[in-house]
Formats: C-alpha cells, structure tokens, sequence
C-alpha cells in the first residue's frame, strides 16, 4: 500500500514560485483519438505509446490521492480522446471517489460519448467542454478528416436534454471565414451554452513555425460582436468571457497563442506517460512514471512534484523561449 503523506501542522497548499496555488489538474488518459484534425494531429503517421508506457487507471488515481489533500479539486479528463480508452467511463466514476476532487470535467471530440451520457450522468460528472470547429458537415469532415459530424451533434443535443453542462470549444483556423463563427456563436444564442473561440497554436505535430498565422483572434471577435461586453471574474479562468446584450449564452476567447491567461494559471498536466508539465509549452518537469513503477512512496512523489512546481517559468512565452523545440508535439500527446 501506496504511504500517506504527512505534514502536521504545515500548510498543504500546492503553490508555485510565483505564489500561485495550483487547484487544477488536466489528466489526458491516453494519446489516441478517433478523429485527425488538421492543427492537432498529421493525417498518416501519427505514432502513439505503446499500452503499456500509458498510466494506468490505478496509476493516475495514486496521483491523484497526492494531489488533491495539496488542494488539487478540479479534474479534466483529457485525451487524446478519452472515450477510445477501454474503461475509461468506469475511470471517470472511481475519481469521483476521491476525497478532496469536488470537480470533474471532461474534454472531448463527441465522436463516441452519445451512449455513455447517461452513465456520466450518474457518475456525477460536472460538464463537457465539445470541441467542435464547425456546423458545416462537409467542413467538419475537411478539418478533422473523418465524417463523423452526425455523432458529435448527437452527443450535442442529447447531453443539453439531459441537463449536462456544455461548453463548445471551436479553434478558429487560418481559412475560417466570418460566416463559420457566426454560426458557431450561434449555438451561445439559440441553446443557451459558451462557445469558446480558440486561437490556433502550434501544436500539430509539425516543425515549428515563426507563429505569424496565429493570433490576434480578439479583434476579429470585437469586429463582428461590436455590442459584446467582457464578464468581469476574479477567478482565475483560461478563458475571457463575453455577452452581447440580447442574447442568451456566452462568447469566449482563449489566447493560447497571445496567453493573456498565464498570470492566472492554477493548472498543471499529466500526460498519458505520466509527465507532469507545470505549462502547456515546456517539455515536462517530472517524469511521474517512472518514480510511480520505481518504488518511490508518496512521500518522495508529493515533495518531487513540489519541486518541480517550485521551478515554474512566469508564463508560457517564457516557458517556450527555454525550450527550443525544433518540433512541435501533437496536442494529442500534450492533453490539450
């Protein structure tokens, strides 16, 4: 049996050298996924982990009874696309069960959740994050070269009538046109959901570029909502929310390439491998795996993981000035 961790009389809090606490795990159980969307994965050729350089489900909840009496309560699934995983919706009930996570999300493509709704429903699941790039059928299967749009709409329509929290998430590609993300916030208006546009970043298993395609998603927005109002929250959040007057639901914007959220973050990943990354942009801090299968106690993990947290850059633009990554990873392998 795994040995509990201990500090009488200290503080638990899991917090970086830049005072920020950490309360947010995003945990990616695996780096398949069903769909092949043109800025997160290659066509051909995508190599995946073997089965068994994954975590395995008994694994990541060791991990997660270390990191949530430190203060870690909120848990996103993530893939890859979680639902390819065998098991994976039983995963999803047993980290329920863990003393101190009060929140659990999930992000997914849609593509194979339709039928399990009911079930994460039961589990007490607290919303869906849907990433979804377009209403368009025939653009949808360009972007993620499979023609699946029916399934995700599916999984859409039928977690709204059941009361599940959805929040859509549509990266905004260098060919979408004004047209597409009309349509796309259409959905915050007519079904009462946040529809979050996404700054494309350079994340797509391919040589790094000079980053000139991306960002500057914020004027566009403010072009084509002129009336929207930005909701003013202390918390942190990854992304800026808005509300045009008139309208139901709420537009978002995640700057993924500008990280105007990094002065905020409370987030840190697990990826499929067990690497603890305390950015979206470094390379992994803490190769988790191996002192899992090494032997090493809680103890040992809960004071590498403080060590590693202790060394976090200021933000994601320093993170990635250090790097120097000649390739860019798949976000498939990252986690999102």
């Amino acid at each position: 049996m795994a040995d509990s961790v201990t500090a009488p009389g200290a503080s638990r809090a899991l917090v970086d050298n830049h005072g920020r606490r950490i309360t947010y795990l995003r945990l990616a159980i695996t780096d398949r996924c069903n769909l092949r969307c043109r800025y997160c994965m290659p066509e051909q050729g995508a190599e995946f982990v073997p089965h068994d350089e994954i975590l395995t489900f008994e694994e990541m909840i060791r991990l997660l009874g270390i990191l949530a009496p430190l203060g870690v309560n909120k848990v996103r699934v993530t893939g890859g696309e979680p639902f390819v995983r065998r098991g994976s919706v039983a995963f999803m009930g047993e980290i329920k069960k863990v003393p101190g996570v009060s929140r659990l999300y999930l992000t997914t493509n849609g593509v194979a959740v339709a039928e399990h709704l009911e079930a994460l429903q039961a589990i007490g699941v607290d919303g869906l994050n849907l990433s979804l790039d377009t209403l368009d059928g025939q653009r949808f299967q360009y972007l993620c070269r499979r023609d699946l749009f029916s399934r995700v709409w599916d999984t859409f329509t039928r977690a709204l009538a059941r009361g599940i929290p959805v929040k859509v998430n549509a990266v905004v590609q260098e060919d979408t046109n004004d047209a597409d993300i009309l349509a796309m916030a259409g959905l915050a208006d007519q079904y009462g959901v946040t529809v979050r546009f996404i700054e494309k970043m350079a994340f797509s298993g391919r040589d790094s570029g000079s980053g000139s395609e991306f960002g500057r998603l914020a004027d566009r927005l403010f072009a084509l909502f002129p009336r929207m109002v930005e909701v003013v929250d202390a918390g942190p959040a990854t992304a800026r929310l808005f509300y045009v007057p008139g309208r139901q639901g709420l537009i978002g914007l995640i700057e993924g390439y500008s990280r105007r959220f990094c002065a905020g973050c409370n987030k840190i990943r697990i990826t499929p491998i067990g690497i603890l990354k305390a950015c979206l942009y470094d390379n992994g801090v803490l190769d988790l795996k191996a002192m899992l299968r090494g032997g090493a106690d809680d103890v040992g993990i809960e004071a590498a993981i403080r060590a590693a947290i202790g060394r976090r850059f200021v933000d994601g633009m320093e993170t990635e000035s250090r790097v120097h990554r000649q390739i860019e990873p798949s976000m498939a392998t990252i986690g999102g």
